[in-house]
């Protein structure tokens, strides 16, 4: 097979979920742990899914940026079941790192690429009202509910969202929340077809006599029993926790995949095979 037939029936095999999901709305959760990678093309992939017709909703995280920045403050860094302990002083790092300088590079990258995007916080137009999720954990929030007609509005406009992870309480009280469990709430709320996690790891890893192996797929009953092996820990918690909280308000499918690795984000959705882990939803896509 030459390479130009090769090329040829990549395409081929796209087609089908080209059709499939022409259309449908994917949040693609962009993890800070990722972004070490290759970014302005992780941004040219999901420029190819909007030109393919689907309709990408971003939300990204930057735990290594902030803490990068807390550690040049001299500000002391906290985890709790991988959830960032954030005081008033972390609260505006966060705010200042996540709504400032990685929100805008990503919306300035799409903008170069000739692609309208809009950054945006969840406090912007109420998009992520939420509550205190632990007081151990101080401002740190879960979501209660999604601004989803505000997404709507915009993505019946052509534009890309870009979200920031903080939240708003009724009291106006902004909290940080943590990008995967933010994630599958808007994914959730917009009953996507697709919520992918971009992240550092390959999938989710399975024990065994071999050493860890990355499963394919899993259905959230398969999840839970990890949880009770105790096979995921840390902060793969919030991800998997994510995964099923999307699925249980109305999202179809969620990925896990490694963000770093070259198109991770195309060869998972349009490729037979995939590269990461597919937590199954309503069928079997």
């Amino acid at each position: 097979m030459t390479e130009f037939t090769a090329k040829a029936s990549v395409l081929i095999e796209a087609l089908p979920y080209i059709q499939r999901f022409a259309g449908k709305t994917m949040v693609i959760k962009y993890g800070g742990s990722a972004m070490g990678g290759p970014f302005e093309q992780v941004i040219l992939d999901i420029i190819w899914l909007k030109q393919a017709g689907i309709r990408p909703v971003v939300v990204h995280g930057g735990g290594k940026e902030i803490t990068g920045l807390l550690n040049r403050l001299q500000i002391e860094s906290q985890f709790v079941d991988g959830l960032r302990v954030t005081d008033a002083e972390t609260m505006n790092v966060a705010e200042m790192v996540l709504g400032g300088s990685i929100n805008k590079r990503i919306a300035a990258t799409f903008y170069k690429n000739g692609v309208a995007a809009v950054g945006l916080t969840g406090v912007d137009g109420g998009l992520l009202k939420v509550r205190q999720k632990r007081e151990e954990l101080g401002l740190v929030g879960e979501v209660v509910s999604v601004n989803s007609s505000f997404l709507t509005q915009l993505l019946d406009a052509g534009v890309v969202p870009i979200i920031a992870p903080i939240g708003v309480d009724e009291n106006g009280v902004r909290y940080n929340v943590n990008a995967d469990s933010a994630a599958g709430a808007i994914a959730g709320a917009l009953h996507a077809e697709k919520l992918v996690l971009l992240t550092d790891v390959p999938g989710i890893l399975r024990n065994t006599p071999n050493g860890k192996q990355v499963l394919n797929q899993i259905t959230p009953e398969g999840i839970q029993l990890l949880i009770e092996e105790g096979q995921i820990t840390g902060g793969m918690v919030p991800k998997v926790e994510a995964c099923l909280q999307a699925l249980a308000a109305g999202a179809k499918h969620v990925h896990i995949l490694n963000g770093e690795e070259p198109h991770a984000l195309l060869l998972e959705v349009f490729t037979d095979q995939g590269i990461g882990t597919m937590v199954i939803g309503e069928e079997t896509a």
